[in-house]
C-alpha cells in the first residue's frame, strides 16, 4: 500500500506518544498480539506506511527543531519509550498562535515572539508537503485554532482528524464543507483505548443492561501535564464538559444527577492521568448498588493506538473517494462523534466500514 502523509498541528504530549509509536512498531508483526495496537495491519496499511511530513507549533524552543527532538522538548513530559528515534527530515513550523494559547499558558508553551518569527502559511505548507491527513492536537479550548486549522486542510485538500472537544466533525455546518470539498473528517475528541470515558461508559452501560436504575454519578479527572494546566481556565472546559458528559449520559434513557470532567492540575504527576468514577444505582427491591473505580494511566499513550488505527482509516476513506464525517469512525474513536452509539455496536461499525461493508 501507499505511505499515509500526515502532518501535525500543535506537537505536544500527545504528538511524542504517536511519533513514538509509529517507529515502536514499525516492525510488528500481523500475526501477534501486540499491546496497545488493536490493528497491526489496518484495511492494508501497517504501522509503518505513516510518514510524518509537517508539523506546527508556537513553542520557540521546537519551532526549527526536526520533529523527533521536538516531541522531547519541555514541557513535554510524556514517557519516553524508544531509546533513540532518527532523523525524520521534517521541521516544526511557526503556527499562528490564535486561541491555542490562553493567557496563563503562554510561559508553560515558551511561545514565539511574533517581532522575531513570523507564522507560516498553513496551508500552504499542507499542499507542498502533499499531507493527506492533518491532525489536530491543540489545546483544549482551541476554538478558533480548530476552526483554522479544519479550513487550512480543505484549502490543501487533505482529510482532517479532530482529536480535541471543538466540534467540527459534528457540527452541521463543517460537515456541510468537508462534503463539499470532497474530503472526510473525523472526530470529535479522541477516546483513549482505556480511558476515563469508555470505562465510565461500560459501568453506565452495564447498569442499563442489566436493569439498575442510576441515580446519579460522577467522574473527576486529575493530571500535571500542560493539558491539565491548560484545563484550569474553566472558560476553556465548555465544550470538554459537553463532550465527556454527554459520552457517558447518551447511553441512559433518563435523566440522572452527572457531574464529569477534569478537577484539577497537580504538577508532579506529570503526563500521568488518575481518574476516580462513581455510580450510585438501585437493584431489584429499590436496593442501593454503589461502584467507585480508580483508574491510572499515561494520558497520552494510551490514546495513541486509537490515533493510529483513525489516521489509517481516514486514509482508506481518502482512498474510497468518501466525503463528510466519517460515522463509523468517529463513533469507535471519539467521545462526540456526528452518531452517539454504544461501544460495542461502534466496534462492529467500525470493522465493517474497514472490510468496504459500511460505506461510512
Amino acid at each position: 500500500m501507499a505511505e499515509i502523509r500526515v502532518a501535525i498541528a500543535g506537537v505536544g504530549n500527545s504528538a511524542s506518544a504517536l511519533v513514538q509509536g509509529v517507529y515502536y512498531y514499525r516492525d510488528a508483526k500481523e500475526t501477534d498480539f501486540i499491546p496497545g495496537l488493536a490493528h497491526v495491519n489496518l484495511g492494508g496499511y501497517h504501522v509503518r506506511d505513516i510518514k510524518f511530513v509537517a508539523a506546527f507549533d508556537v513553542n520557540e524552543l521546537k519551532i526549527g527543531r526536526d520533529l523527533s527532538e521536538a516531541i522531547f522538548v519541555e514541557p513535554n513530559c510524556c514517557p519516553r519509550f524508544v531509546d533513540s528515534l532518527p532523523n525524520l527530515g521534517v521541521k516544526v513550523l511557526p503556527a499562528p498562535i490564535l486561541d491555542g494559547v490562553g493567557p496563563h499558558m503562554r510561559e508553560a508553551f515558551k511561545v514565539y515572539s511574533i517581532e522575531k518569527i513570523k507564522p507560516v502559511d498553513v496551508a500552504d505548507i499542507l499542499r507542498k508537503s502533499k499531507a493527506d491527513v492533518l491532525v489536530n492536537y491543540m489545546p483544549v479550548g482551541s476554538y478558533e485554532a480548530t476552526r483554522f486549522y479544519a479550513q487550512a486542510a480543505i484549502e490543501a485538500g487533505c482529510a482532517f482528524i479532530n482529536c480535541i472537544p471543538e466540534f467540527i466533525a459534528s457540527d452541521k455546518e463543517w460537515i456541510t464543507k468537508f462534503e463539499k470539498a470532497g474530503l472526510p473528517v473525523a472526530g470529535d475528541d479522541i477516546k483513549s483505548q482505556i480511558g476515563a470515558t469508555i470505562l465510565h461508559r461500560e459501568i453506565v452501560r452495564l447498569f442499563v443492561e442489566r436493569g439498575v436504575k442510576i441515580d446519579e454519578t460522577y467522574q473527576l479527572n486529575i493530571g500535571g501535564d500542560t493539558d491539565f494546566q491548560n484545563m484550569t481556565m474553566e472558560e476553556r472546559l465548555k465544550s470538554k464538559r459537553i463532550s465527556k458528559t454527554e459520552a457517558v449520559t447518551s447511553l441512559v434513557p433518563y435523566d440522572f444527577p452527572v457531574k464529569i470532567g477534569p478537577s484539577d492540575y497537580i504538577p508532579f504527576l506529570g503526563n500521568k492521568k488518575v481518574c476516580y468514577i462513581y455510580v450510585k444505582g438501585r437493584n431489584f427491591g429499590d436496593q442501593p448498588v454503589r461502584v467507585w473505580v480508580t483508574l491510572e494511566v499515561f494520558d497520552s499513550p494510551n490514546s495513541a493506538g486509537i490515533v493510529i488505527d483513525v489516521i489509517r482509516a481516514t486514509k482508506i476513506a481518502l482512498d474510497r473517494g468518501i466525503a463528510g464525517p466519517l460515522i463509523s469512525v468517529s463513533a469507535y474513536a471519539f467521545k462526540h462523534p456526528p452518531v452517539q452509539v454504544e461501544d460495542p455496536v461502534a466496534k462492529k461499525w467500525f470493522e465493517e466500514f474497514i472490510e468496504g461493508k459500511r460505506e461510512r
